[in-house]
């Protein structure tokens, strides 16, 4: 039986780790940084989303099936992605972050498993059924657009299309760090 008391106490005596006083704060602040940035991303789409409304009543575009079905494509795409991250920032202002922490730390594993799957199968998804829009859109750009413009229409899509590629990933990639550094702190 001493054997058994000895190693009782000696697991009663183990320094516990402190919980920091601000530990809860920081984890409210990096949730609102994220929502700030969702809200951002939807302010930009939702731009995008009026820009291409305002061109498809400009130039008539139910009068042209093709380029009527092409912003179509391209208007609900971004309508897709808004309603995710809506979705999203719903779920994080219902998120309780003074609950236990197995409670928290079963919400953030739902949280990212959610955010992994918009990351890494929606947003491919959206961004190749946008291409698909704006392809739809390129004969009609050809037959009414002067060689020169037509050519700085294609060029400047496949750079913004790269440009755009590259920042989704380096935000991605901040999410997901700072996705994982809400769960360490907690």
């Amino acid at each position: 039986m001493t054997a058994f008391e000895d190693l009782k106490s000696q697991w009663n005596n183990q320094d516990q780790p402190e919980t920091p006083e601000d530990g809860a704060k920081k984890v409210v602040d990096k949730i609102n940084a994220i929502r700030s940035k969702q809200r951002i991303t939807n302010i930009v789409l939702g731009a995008t989303v009026m820009v291409l409304i305002a061109f498809f009543l400009y130039i008539s575009a139910h009068k042209f099936p093709p380029v009527m079905i092409g912003l179509l494509i391209m208007m609900g795409s971004l309508l897709i992605r808004i309603s995710l991250e809506f979705y999203s920032i719903n779920y994080l202002k219902k998120m309780n972050v003074s609950v236990v922490y197995e409670a928290f730390k079963s919400q953030m594993v739902t949280y990212y498993r959610q955010r992994i799957k918009v990351h890494f199968i929606a947003t491919p998804l959206i961004i190749i059924s946008y291409c698909i829009g704006f392809v739809l859109l390129l004969p009609a750009f050809k037959a009414n657009l002067s060689n020169g413009f037509y050519n700085y229409i294609l060029v400047s899509a496949i750079v913004v299309l790269i440009g755009l590629g590259l920042f989704i990933a380096m935000e991605i990639k901040k999410e997901i760090s700072l996705l994982n550094e809400i769960k360490q702190d907690h």
